[in-house]
């Protein structure tokens, strides 16, 4: 590994708040999860989405002691995703307040990302039933495939979860392959190791899908180049030994690289996918960018300001110049608990 950071004192665990779930449960009634939020305050004129509610099912999966309550959010999301899907496996995103579709089932981001869903709690939820009802929703998604590269990366990662615990998980091994192909590989160019021409939003996923993707598939090529793309991604969005992640609107190749507004949604797949390469390469040097989301969110970032409110749970919605976007809508809490989830790194 070949990441240049400042060094991270050692730091206590209890400087550093658990995953918190409160603001999550706020913005959760009987049918999924509310969108977005103005301030703490869920706006249910926007109804619901299938892309939040199954980041929502991989954060519940992740726990590893889930509450009593946190157990009931993962019941909750799995239940709307079931009712999202369609027999040939894809996906509705939008569902409105007043519990009627407003699209047609797709397989957009919205399907990768419930694919990450499902088989993240069919492999790590403690409840024996959700486990097996995610298991079957998953095998039906599965046989469906995307174009796009960040829809396919997300299915991806919910593939590699089962993988993790069955690797004779045919479908799954099936997916994960697809979706490193259809995500490709980092050109020669030094200065641009990256299989696109923009970087655009939750780019740290395209890199982690080819790691586990290498690792789980037993390709070493395709484990390389994804460690590669991560490794480049990480110091570009380096700044004085923080985080300063790319903005809301990407970065075209040539093109002068902005600094805001920049979104939760992109430290998270960084956490995730440098907690990935320590574990694929057993490289404690990876952790530092573990380290350092989490310290984005508690204000180690470009303006010194704390990305989330103590006060409610909730993660604010993006970094501008003029300080944090004080909305608490359901992507910015979910990035928040995802990359506290790494808080011991």
């Amino acid at each position: 590994m070949t990441v240049r950071t400042a060094t991270l004192a050692p730091r206590p665990d209890r400087d550093v708040p658990a995953p918190p779930f409160a603001h999550l449960v706020r913005l959760t009634d009987d049918t999924g999860l509310f969108e977005h939020a103005r301030h703490a305050t869920a706006r249910r004129a926007h109804g619901y989405c299938t892309d939040d509610v199954a980041r929502g099912l991989v954060v519940a999966s992740r726990e590893a002691d889930p509450s009593a309550e946190v157990i009931r959010l993962a019941e909750c999301y799995l239940t709307f995703l079931t009712h999202a899907q369609d027999a040939q496996g894809a996906f509705h995103n939008r569902l409105g307040f007043h519990r009627g579709w407003t699209d047609q089932p797709g397989l957009g981001d919205w399907w990768g990302r419930a694919l990450w869903g499902l088989g993240t709690a069919a492999a790590r939820c403690p409840v024996p039933w959700i486990r097996q009802e995610a298991l079957l929703a998953f095998a039906l998604g599965a046989s469906c495939r995307a174009t796009a590269p960040r829809a396919m990366a997300f299915a991806g990662l919910g593939a590699a979860e089962l993988l993790r615990t069955d690797p004779g998980n045919g479908p799954a091994a099936e997916l994960l392959a697809d979706a490193a192909m259809v995500i490709g590989r980092p050109g020669p160019d030094p200065r641009w190791p990256w299989p696109e021409e923009r970087l655009s939003y939750a780019n740290a996923a395209l890199a982690e899908t080819l790691i586990v993707a290498g690792d789980l598939l037993d390709d070493t090529p395709v484990r390389a180049a994804g460690l590669r793309m991560l490794t480049w991604l990480l110091e570009i969005q380096i700044s004085d030994g923080h985080l300063s992640v790319l903005p809301s609107s990407g970065w075209l190749r040539g093109n002068p690289r902005l600094r805001h507004d920049q979104q939760p949604i992109e430290v998270a797949a960084l956490a995730d996918a440098c907690a990935t390469a320590a574990a694929s390469t057993g490289d404690a040097g990876w952790h530092t960018g573990t380290r350092q989301s989490v310290d984005w969110f508690l204000g180690a970032n470009d303006i010194g300001r704390a990305m989330w409110d103590p006060a409610t749970g909730g993660g604010y919605d993006g970094l501008t110049l003029h300080g944090p976007n004080l909305n608490q809508g359901a992507e910015s809490t979910l990035a928040l608990i995802s990359t506290l989830q790494h808080r011991t790194r």
